[in-house]
């Protein structure tokens, strides 16, 4: 952690008052390392070298200090970042404007949401007892100054009488200091508290954490929410707490060091304007060296994630050797950085230090000759000092916090970054303007009679409830090639679509589109809710924001099955309630841990799928044993957390994801090649569960046995980039179609 500013949280005097505010905020470990060489030279008699031990040793310098850099970082965090990251070593600078818009836009939303009077009574608690530390330093000021004039005097009963001034000064002042800290903590916690839970809700309204990941936009989105936001509330409050106490402090000490000597002030002004215009110049590059460090970390991080969660993989490659390679190359861009970072902060710090240090004598020399020709007390020296050191470190904050400040430019840029990145996906597509793919959701009242077509526009069905159309559909890669040529199809109730084509056609890319994450084309997909499923009336712009940012297909009785099922990290029961149930926490919670109510009660918690109860014990219990999993209960339980995705093979790992749907009860399901690592049974098995569950699916597979399970085929061919035909045919599925299947190679 860096220190923000020392003299403008004052020190109580312990050896001589001219030194209380001489030791200017440093990193944490170089006051470590001063701590131990100014103990080594207590011996000293100097009244020099005493003041600036003692300026180490009061319990109040520097009692402010930003997290600017969190020494402890959870290794466990599953960050996000790759190695296509977008971001280089080159990367443009923001300038002071952008990056006081980014401060304003990321501070602002908690100072006026639910939690704003609570917050307010606390920033009003902590700015009060701010304003109280400088009243005793300015007390400590006068104390001070009778206290030594009496030791200059070598009057006994004043010294005892200012000695027992200071015993009860401490006794009001430890109190106030210790408040006012622990006030601005909490207030941070807090604030930190709301803010991880505001941008948690937006990474995963409209599937952004989707598209982030997916286009590689920004890196390590996990570790701006978790690092990021720490750092920029604790750095943000004690940062404005700073300035508040540098206005009163510079109104309070102006007057005390003017009354005493007006050349001294002018001195003063001098020698900070032109500090901090040296320290600007010589520190320009750190805000950058800064941001990459971070991202060169996160990377590093996320590297040995990756080994830990694909262990079993790299272990079957025997990739070891080149993991290692992978993960030292990202160390070194780790170091190769922060190399540079110490070199600019070495050539700062020799300025800074100078600058420091200086000011020890700078003060007493400019007031001397009015000691020596009798016209002040000894007492007003050491008086003077402290005054011009307290007023110096509000006016050289730049100088003596540069890196502090540029690390934390640093973060605002990054929080920043992540802001307008979430709020561009809610408002508008973030792949392309011409990405036009629309998903609209339509509640129906009634069966609706439909005729479906298929290519040559000869076939037709009788009729039947439609539950999805899919007019002119064309999709396209980020590069503009076209996958998938002017589909249209309706699926109506039992109408089991298989989709079949070579690996590359476009056939998960088809269901990707379906489920709103594949924008890139034109076309319209419309699913068709059923008014009894009790959900609302919907019909938007699948980029657009929805009225509840957490409700999704499932919700709306749509069940996706990717062909690697996801595991949650919870227990077997968490597993099978997945997406459609979640846990609630109980109201207990808040006097257990004393967690603010928006941090315990988050939009889209609870049971998200209404249209039917939470299965109980016993429902899950049978579920398990419909899909062949019911060992599992006697060997794990139900409320034992494990890592399921390595306990698991990706057998009963799909297996368990047939039991997530049955429990569903969706009345459409999309499934991408979900049973590809189960035997012919097992599959048998599922897809007569599933059809006994009366649900209508789309299936993509290449295995033949598919075909026994669906009523029509969609076969998708590889886009011949010079064709404009069409790319797909649909056909039923009887006799005749399963010989032309058998010709084609399914």
């Amino acid at each position: 952690m860096l220190p923000l500013h020392s003299s403008s949280f004052t020190s109580f005097p312990c050896t001589t008052i001219s030194n209380f505010y001489t030791s200017p905020a440093m990193p944490l470990l170089r006051r470590k390392s001063s701590l131990s060489s100014s103990s080594s030279s207590s011996s000293s008699s100097s009244c020099h070298s005493n003041s600036i031990k003692s300026s180490y040793f009061i319990p109040f310098t520097c009692t402010h200090f930003l997290k600017l850099k969190p020494q402890k970082r959870n290794s466990s965090i599953k960050c996000s970042s790759s190695s296509n990251s977008p971001v280089s070593d080159a990367r443009k600078l923001p300038d002071v404007g952008t990056l006081y818009r980014r401060f304003l836009k990321v501070a602002k939303p908690y100072w006026s949401s639910e939690d704003k009077v609570q917050a307010r009574l606390q920033l009003a608690a902590v700015f009060a007892l701010t304003l109280g530390t400088t009243g005793i330093s300015v007390a400590f000021s006068f104390l001070g100054r009778d206290f030594y004039n009496a030791l200059a005097n070598k009057d006994q009963d004043q010294f005892m009488k200012q000695l027992l001034y200071y015993l009860g000064g401490f006794s009001v002042g430890i109190p106030v200091f210790v408040l006012r800290d622990y006030a601005k903590e909490t207030l941070s916690l807090r604030w930190r508290s709301w803010m991880t839970t505001f941008y948690m809700k937006r990474y995963l309204q409209n599937q952004s954490f989707y598209k982030i990941q997916s286009q590689s936009t920004i890196d390590n989105p996990d570790q701006r929410i978790v690092d990021d936001l720490s750092t920029f509330t604790g750095t943000a409050l004690a940062f404005s707490l700073t300035l508040f106490n540098a206005a009163i402090d510079l109104i309070s000490f102006s007057n005390i060091l003017f009354g005493i000597y007006p050349p001294l002030f002018i001195v003063l002004l001098i020698y900070s304007i032109g500090g901090t215009a040296i320290s600007i110049f010589l520190g320009k590059g750190l805000v950058n060296l800064n941001f990459l460090q971070e991202k060169k970390e996160a990377d590093f991080r996320y590297g040995l994630v990756r080994v830990r969660e694909n262990a079993e993989s790299i272990a079957f490659y025997s990739g070891e050797e080149n993991e290692l390679q992978m993960l030292v190359q990202r160390f070194s861009s780790a170091f190769q950085n922060l190399t540079r970072l110490l070199v600019a902060s070495r050539n700062l710090d020799f300025f800074t230090s100078g600058y420091r240090y200086f000011i020890q004598i700078l003060p007493a020399a400019v007031v001397a000759p009015l000691y020596f020709s009798g016209k002040i007390e000894f007492g007003v020296i050491n008086q003077s000092v402290s005054a011009f050191n307290h007023i110096l470190g509000d006016v050289s904050l730049i100088v003596y916090q540069f890196q502090a400040i540029s690390a934390f430019s640093a973060v605002i840029d990054r929080l920043g970054e992540f802001d307008d990145l979430l709020d561009s996906n809610i408002s508008e597509n973030l792949t392309d303007s011409t990405s036009n793919v629309y998903v609209i959701y339509q509640n129906v009242t009634s069966p609706t009679t439909q005729t479906l077509l298929d290519s040559n526009g000869s076939l037709t069905e009788g009729s039947s409830k439609k539950l999805v159309d899919l007019e002119h559909l064309t999709l396209v890669t980020p590069e503009k090639s076209t996958i998938l040529m002017d589909l249209t199809l309706s699926i109506n109730e039992k109408d089991n679509l298989l989709i079949t084509g070579p690996s590359g056609s476009g056939k998960t890319s088809l269901l990707r589109a379906m489920a709103g994450l594949w924008t890139s084309g034109s076309g319209k997909i419309t699913f068709y809710v059923k008014e009894s499923d009790d959900h609302q009336s919907i019909s938007t712009h699948e980029n657009a924001e929805e009225s509840d940012p957490f409700k999704n297909r499932t919700s709306r009785g749509i069940f996706f099955l990717p062909q690697k099922p996801y595991m949650v990290l919870g227990s077997l029961r968490q597993q099978l309630l997945y997406p459609t149930w979640a846990e609630i926490p109980t109201s207990d919670g808040v006097e257990q841990t004393g967690c603010p109510p928006f941090l315990l009660q988050t939009e889209g918690s609870g049971c998200v799928f209404t249209r039917s109860l939470k299965p109980t014990t016993e429902d899950l219990i049978k579920v398990l044993e419909d899909v062949r999993l019911g060992y599992l209960v006697p060997r794990f339980g139900l409320d034992s957390t494990y890592e399921w995705s390595s306990i698991l093979s990706l057998g009963e790992q799909q297996r368990l994801a047939f039991a997530r749907l049955l429990l569903a009860k969706p009345y459409l399901i999309l499934l991408d090649e979900s049973t590809s690592a189960l035997d012919e049974d097992n599959e048998d098995h599922l897809y007569r569960l599933i059809e006994a569950a009366d649900v209508t699916y789309v299936s993509i597979g290449h295995r033949r046995s598919l075909i026994n399970y669906h009523s029509k085929v969609l076969n998708i061919r590889k886009m011949d980039p010079q064709s404009t035909e069409r790319n797909w045919t649909i056909k039923p599925i009887n006799q005749e179609a399963r010989i032309r299947l058998s010709e084609i190679g399914l």
